[in-house]
């Protein structure tokens, strides 16, 4: 590989879990390469820690996360995602530690994917411009470690699902030091889509025009990540294997 190049994601796979805090963080890219590969015939789940209660200024969070709920099952359709669950871990204060690795451990017996996604859990985005919230922080540590948690037997038992030791590779997506990427020529428009889904949410984060708000965030990381790939339209991700 020349150096710096991003390499093509790995094929061999059928099923993937992506597994998140919020809804909306799979949106903003990572969603148009879900929409290529649900096209192939993959099967992809989400499972999200929070419902969002906490996101929006303006709403009180009982309103707030079945609003949030429904934008994010609305926005999963758009890719072909039919599987969205959520854990109901609170929104802002996550706490990494074993009631999370347990229930991450056991989405993955239940779902028993090839292949795992979350979301960036360093320290900063952007190249240590913007701190990273805890949530994101907690939620994709503890996916990592329950990959591993997963396949042990004597870890967490009484999930309910048999041990599943059969995860290859865990892809983060918004990494700052990102190794492969999916073209996403055929799945850019339903990522832009699938982002707009989250109307509510967008209204409260900026007075930019969703629909600009939305095309602009997704196909401007797509270009840039064009620039290490061929130059053909892409979603980075940094990707561990097992």
């Amino acid at each position: 590989m020349v150096e710096g190049m991003l390499e093509p994601m790995p094929a061999d796979w059928r099923r993937a879990l992506a597994v998140v805090a919020h809804p909306d963080d799979l949106e903003y890219g990572c969603a148009a390469a879900v929409a290529v590969w649900t096209d192939e015939g993959r099967e992809v789940s989400y499972l999200l820690a929070t419902r969002g209660e906490a996101g929006i200024d303006a709403l009180e969070p009982a309103q707030a996360g079945p609003l949030r709920e429904l934008e994010q099952r609305e926005s999963a359709a758009v890719v072909g995602v039919s599987s969205v669950e959520f854990l109901d871990h609170p929104d802002g204060v996550v706490e990494y530690g074993p009631r999370l690795r347990r229930d991450v451990a056991a989405a993955i017996r239940r779902h028993r994917p090839e292949l795992v996604i979350t979301l960036n859990f360093g320290d900063t985005w952007s190249g240590g411009v913007h701190w990273n919230t805890p949530d994101h922080r907690a939620v994709g540590r503890a996916v990592m470690d329950a990959v591993g948690d997963a396949g042990n037997r004597w870890i967490f038992p009484g999930t309910g699902s048999e041990p599943w030791d059969g995860v290859r590779w865990v892809a983060v997506a918004g990494d700052d030091s990102p190794t492969h990427a999916v073209d996403v020529t055929a799945g850019l428009e339903r990522g832009v889509r699938s982002l707009l889904a989250h109307r509510a949410y967008i209204a409260a984060l900026t007075d930019e025009e969703p629909e600009a708000y939305a095309r602009s965030f997704v196909e401007r990381a797509a270009r840039q990540a064009a620039e290490r790939f061929g130059g053909r339209p892409a979603i980075p991700f940094r990707l561990f294997a097992r």
